[in-house]
């Protein structure tokens, strides 16, 4: 059973966080930032990446509730090339133009990306200490997104929510992002709702055969099914949204960040 005392406190008013512009890759990255009120130096720091549907205010809402249970956090935009102040929300003409922004995406872009959100938190967080520690958490396109990050060294764990495609193709195009799990270091955490219709139950069989292949113990490289969840069970905004799935895959994160 989830634990509540771990779980995202209701935020105070007003959000902790605001927008500000990384400049420390080859473009600009029109940020959510949601720093702590802590006054001791950070050792863990959350970059989020979004659904195709930009960063909009859930998207923005998963930082702040990070910066609430104590861990800062920046969500970082994915189509910073093409819609570098995208907000959607989840009707179909948001879809279709997410997935229009999504076709335009390379695996490349993403990495330079998060490694200039990574570089930036590490001045803003950590200029001295290179053991700030990094996790990578994404939703949908932005969880496909955080099997790629968590190739780069900086990036300790990733959490891969509900990320489709990963068996079939990888963005920009090329072979199936799950063959890059031999370069993955750190921490993997792949996570996949039942009755998921974006990773049909073929799809959902081949990442958990390949995550066991390149760790048999389960232990770094991990699979989570939950019964019963449909695409985006993580949003509230979102009709697929599942509480009971939720409150489950929020105990699962930080868990992993507040350790």
């Amino acid at each position: 059973m989830p634990n509540p005392s771990i779980l995202p406190p209701v935020l105070p008013e007003p959000s902790p966080g605001s927008w500000l512009m990384v400049n420390t890759g080859p473009v600009p990255l029109r940020c959510w930032w949601a720093p702590t009120n802590s006054a001791k130096p950070a050792t863990h720091a959350v970059i989020v990446l979004p659904e195709i549907f930009g960063l909009n205010p859930w998207v923005r809402g998963v930082a702040d509730r990070l910066s609430a249970a104590g861990v800062p956090a920046l969500a970082m935009p994915l189509f910073a090339r093409t819609a570098p102040e995208l907000e959607l929300g989840y009707d179909p003409e948001s879809t279709r133009e997410g997935r229009r922004h999504k076709e335009a995406t390379s695996t490349e872009g993403i990495l330079v990306d998060v490694q200039a959100s990574i570089a930036w938190l590490r001045q803003e967080l950590a200029p001295s200490d290179s053991s700030l520690r990094i996790t990578v958490v994404g939703f949908c396109f932005g969880g496909h997104a955080a099997l790629l990050a968590a190739t780069l060294a900086e990036v300790q764990v990733s959490f891969d929510f509900y990320g489709a495609g990963v068996s079939r193709g990888r963005p920009g195009g090329g072979p199936p992002s799950l063959e890059l799990l031999t370069s993955v270091q750190g921490e993997l955490h792949c996570l996949c709702g039942s009755i998921d219709p974006l990773i049909p139950c073929s799809d959902q069989r081949a990442i958990q055969a390949a995550l066991q292949a390149e760790d048999p113990s389960g232990l770094r490289l991990r699979y989570s099914v939950f019964e019963g969840a449909d695409h985006g069970f993580m949003c509230e905004a979102r009709d697929q949204y599942d509480q009971a799935s939720a409150r489950e895959g929020w105990r699962l994160l930080l868990e992993a960040v507040q350790s």
